[in-house]
């Protein structure tokens, strides 16, 4: 009786990333990340209280809106223009101070932007990000999140790809974390939901250009309507 040959394991593909980048990513995109994330529906919750996102399916259509109109080709765009050149993150946060008319929008991407920042000079000891910093904490440029975390993937050596990735991926998230407490949705919905979003979410990667852009006036003014509510659960 021969004995059977066993069959080799297969070699895994080796991954392009570090796995020390790859924590270092997942770490500062983790909804965790006290970043301030959780406070923000970004019109959200005004769309919910004026009836027009009601279910798992108005939530994939907001959600999707959001990250085609506003979140890729806006802040994603600036993550990946300030990760492949770190000089121009001034340059970078000025245009998007000018690009989000809404003051929610503003002060939510400011905050945000603050708080990765502070994490990040206290993690990693790089000039151009301390520098930036600095500049934010002097009053002298808003800071915003997507040039803040184009900073740190500059200088944690996050690959673009993965970064941007992950950046949407995160916004995608958080907004339907902030559902799950607006909306009777269970969370295997939310789940489905961003299983769903996958697809969108690397077209946008790849067909990612390299000027900021954008058109979401429905959502700008949302925000502005949402200071209005009576009874609020978020800052945005």
């Amino acid at each position: 009786m021969t004995t059977p040959t066993p069959t080799p394991m297969p070699t895994p593909t080796p991954s392009p990333m570090p796995p020390d980048h790859l924590l270092g990513l997942l770490q500062f995109s983790d909804g965790l990340f006290p970043a301030g994330a959780y406070a923000h529906s970004l019109g959200l919750e005004w769309y919910v209280q004026a009836g027009l996102t009601r279910d798992a399916s108005g939530l994939s259509a907001f959600i999707a809106g959001h990250l085609q109109a506003a979140a890729a080709p806006g802040d994603a765009a600036a993550v990946k223009i300030v990760r492949l050149d770190p000089h121009r993150a001034f340059e970078l946060d000025a245009q998007l101070e000018a690009f989000k008319p809404a003051r929610e929008l503003r002060e939510a991407s400011r905050q945000m932007g603050r708080q990765t920042l502070r994490v990040a000079c206290q993690l990693a000891a790089d000039p151009p990000l301390q520098d930036f910093y600095a500049a934010v904490a002097a009053g002298a440029t808003p800071g915003h999140h997507a040039v803040a975390l184009g900073l740190v993937g500059a200088a944690l050596g996050w690959p673009t790809s993965e970064l941007v990735t992950a950046y949407l991926y995160a916004a995608a998230a958080a907004l339907a974390n902030a559902a799950l407490r607006l909306m009777p949705l269970g969370q295997l919905a939310g789940q489905r939901v961003l299983w769903e979003l996958q697809p969108l979410i690397l077209r946008l990667v790849q067909d990612l250009s390299g000027d900021l852009g954008g058109f979401a006036p429905a959502l700008e003014i949302a925000a502005m309507r949402h200071e209005t509510l009576e009874a609020r659960l978020f800052r945005s």
